[in-house]
């Protein structure tokens, strides 16, 4: 079995995270919509850099490692008084998938914050590998649907974030995993 670490995410990595994680996204659009995909943010990416820049310089990011070599990265925003932390981003490279990967990750970021209260993430709606992986494999419970009907009122804008319209408004779920 292979051995699944996180290790900080090193500056001079950072341009390659972030190509990374556009490939891991755009691999999951492609999958679910092919190649006809209007589910983009820009510059034909369904996460924008912008996005995953601010997400990097507001939490703490890790590359998730099997056998030492990179097949990932994940962003937390840890809320050290409230111990209710935020799951940003996390990305499995599409050749690393269904391999356990993801899940042994989770179970690593588990035990490095053994604190957290409550965990929480989002996902837009057309990611159904995603949405399996949250509630079947790591134990979140759905706990919102953010749409046109009902946008986030955390995001006055409506899209980014868990608001998340940035994909065709179609929207986003919001999960939660609440813990001891």
């Amino acid at each position: 079995m292979a051995k699944i670490t996180l290790t900080p995410l090193a500056e001079e990595d950072r341009e390659q995270f972030i190509l990374d994680n556009q490939r891991a996204f755009k691999f999951g659009a492609m999958e679910e919509f092919g190649k006809r995909d209007d589910h983009f943010e820009e510059d034909g990416e369904i996460i924008s850099r912008k996005t995953i820049e601010e997400s990097i310089d507001g939490g703490v990011a890790y590359r998730i490692r099997e056998d030492g070599r990179i097949a990932g990265g994940l962003v937390l925003k840890i809320d050290e008084k409230t111990q209710h932390n935020h799951l940003d981003l996390l990305f499995v490279s599409p050749q690393a998938h269904s391999k356990g990967i993801g899940t042994a990750a989770w179970k690593e970021v588990e035990r490095i914050y053994p604190e957290t209260k409550v965990w929480e993430t989002c996902t837009p709606y057309f990611e159904t590998r995603n949405i399996h992986f949250y509630v079947n494999k790591c134990g979140f419970h759905i706990v919102e649907f953010f749409s046109s009907h009902h946008p986030d009122p955390n995001d006055p804008e409506f899209s980014e974030g868990c608001g998340g319209e940035e994909n065709d408004g179609g929207g986003m779920f919001r999960f939660k995993k609440q813990m001891h």
